[in-house]
């Protein structure tokens, strides 16, 4: 190397250098000042509750909601007449609210016009549409800033902000009816990506706007295979699905191959454990994954540590209340009427299972948005998602939840050495007396287990360690051993496309108290398959 040319890579990694600890330290600022709004976090969430009703006090639903009565010199008083006022709903009981949003008047549940109705898949209600308002626009945005700001800070890394980034998004291209644009959370919010992150970002808009995943996905490979890519974000089954189908098309064993540089993955929306041996073997080397936790409801928390757990965020338009989920099978699972079940941060018990119900600056007053948390630090006051309210398996009085069978799968992969792609279990109740009901698996590996027997007796043991239900039923004779059936690879992805679920947002149904999701995979394995 000649001495003008050392001098330009000294002068060069200086510079880098230099710019690195900028950064950092600017990283470091933002994280204390996080830290430091959320010093009184009971304070902060009284003082969210009264703004959020305060401004909508005057639109419709504050209206029929008699808002304007809504007082009280302590927030005591004032929550629990928040809570007379305003009984827990679903989209089911909101839609009312959303088909008047649709028709493009303004003043409904948030004042003004909303900017956007993101479109997501309801597993009960079909295609929703949740409210966006500019105001709660504007926390996807800081929220997914501040994920990237904790992990600088604490990792001391920001050279992939040097590099290309990739964003696994839904198509920015939006519907519009009535002046109000429709789309996927992940494509809306790629609209307001600042423009910094904008000059890094990839896939091109051109690509992005590809609806057909098929199609898009081999547009995205195309486009990054070449580049200095150090950060790819999304979902976590599609970020798999990306990174295979990038070692297809480049013919590399690793995805360390084709990005040497890579060193960030942010990911969210699913259980990260079920992915992630998996996905760093299809790596190949070190790399950072940051989880974050967003919603179309609301933006709840991002990863601040290395501790478990996400950071929960308490002053970005969000006001939380928590129901405890039933365990007793002589309980109601979810019980929405009892408003004295009904609490905010201030009464929520650390490690007991919650149903979380969000007020929003988007319009939304004590909505179910169906995920259950529990939180697993308090100073400051970190959760975990559990599952879905949605998603459990009782046909047999033993409600076994998502976490659970979750947990059961991670084991069972441990203690045989395999990989599990993605997979769904249903009940099997058996027609007559005397024949064996059990519970079915549907499971898709990458590496099939080296003692199928072992495999399905850990699936087993895991779900009677954590359900003393499931026990009894196995030990009376109720159940039998769970069934396993594997799956060819690809089925679940080829179910997703046939139901138009295809996308960066789509997350997968891994248990369902009946058939439904059994019989169609048994129906595509046999239809695309056999």
């Amino acid at each position: 190397m000649s001495v003008k040319n050392h001098n330009k890579a000294v002068e060069t990694s200086i510079v880098s250098g230099l710019k690195n600890a900028i950064i950092v330290l600017f990283a470091k600022c933002v994280s204390w000042v996080i830290y430091w709004r959320h010093s009184m976090p009971i304070k902060r969430q009284e003082k969210m509750l009264r703004y959020l009703v305060k401004k909508a006090k005057d639109t419709d639903f504050g209206k029929d909601h008699f808002f304007s009565e809504i007082k009280g010199d302590t927030f005591d008083e004032f929550y629990e007449n928040f809570k007379k006022n305003v009984p827990v709903t679903d989209y089911e009981g909101f839609k009312g609210y959303i088909e008047k949003i649709i028709t493009g008047k303004p003043n409904v549940s948030w004042p003004g016009m909303l900017l956007h109705l993101a479109t997501t898949s309801g597993t009960t209600s079909g295609e929703k549409r949740i409210p966006i308002s500019k105001e709660s626009i504007w926390t996807h945005i800081r929220c997914a800033f501040y994920a990237l700001m904790f992990y600088i800070a604490r990792s001391g890394n920001a050279s992939f902000m040097s590099g290309k980034m990739i964003f696994l998004s839904g198509s920015p291209e939006l519907e519009s009816i009535n002046g109000i644009l429709l789309g996927r959370l992940s494509g809306i919010v790629n609209l307001y990506v600042p423009a910094f992150f904008k000059r890094k970002q990839m896939p091109s808009l051109h690509v992005n706007r590809i609806r057909e995943w098929k199609v898009k996905i081999d547009g995205i490979v195309a486009e990054t295979k070449d580049e200095d890519m150090r950060l790819v974000s999304g979902i976590s089954p599609w970020i798999q699905n990306y990174f295979d189908r990038l070692l297809e098309v480049t013919r590399k064993k690793t995805v360390k191959e084709v990005f040497p540089n890579l060193s960030v993955v942010v990911h969210g929306g699913v259980n990260f454990d079920l992915y992630e041996q998996h996905m760093r073997s299809t790596i190949g080397g070190p790399v950072d994954f940051i989880e974050t936790g967003p919603a179309s409801e609301g933006f709840m928390g991002v990863q601040d540590s290395n501790s478990e757990g996400l950071f929960l965020f308490l002053n970005q338009g969000v006001f939380y209340e928590f129901i405890p989920v039933g365990v007793n099978e002589n309980e109601n699972y979810l019980d929405l009427n009892d408003s004295s079940k009904r609490i905010f941060l201030k009464d929520v018990k650390m490690g007991v299972e919650y149903a979380i119900i969000l007020t929003t600056s988007a319009g939304l007053f004590s909505y179910l948005i169906g995920d259950t948390v529990k939180l697993v630090s308090n100073k400051p006051h970190r959760f975990v998602f559990t599952g879905r309210t949605a998603h459990f398996i009782s046909a047999f009085g033993e409600h076994v939840i998502s976490r659970q069978v979750e947990e059961a799968v991670k084991s069972a992969m441990q203690a045989t050495d395999s990989n599990c792609v993605e997979f769904t279990v249903a009940p099997y109740v058996a027609p007559k007396t005397g024949d064996s009901s059990y519970y079915e698996w549907f499971i898709e590996f990458s590496k099939l287990p080296n003692d199928m027997e072992m495999f399905s007796k850990v699936l087993d043991d895991v779900l009677c360690k954590q359900n003393n239900y499931y026990s009894h039923n196995i030990e009376g004779g109720i159940l039998q051993s769970s069934q396993i059936r594997v799956m060819p690879k690809g089925i679940f992805f080829k179910h997703a496309e046939l139901c138009g679920k295809v996308g960066s947002q789509f997350k997968p149904i891994r248990l369902s108290n009946n058939r439904k999701m059994a019989n169609e995979i048994n129906e595509v394995s046999l239809v695309y398959f056999s």
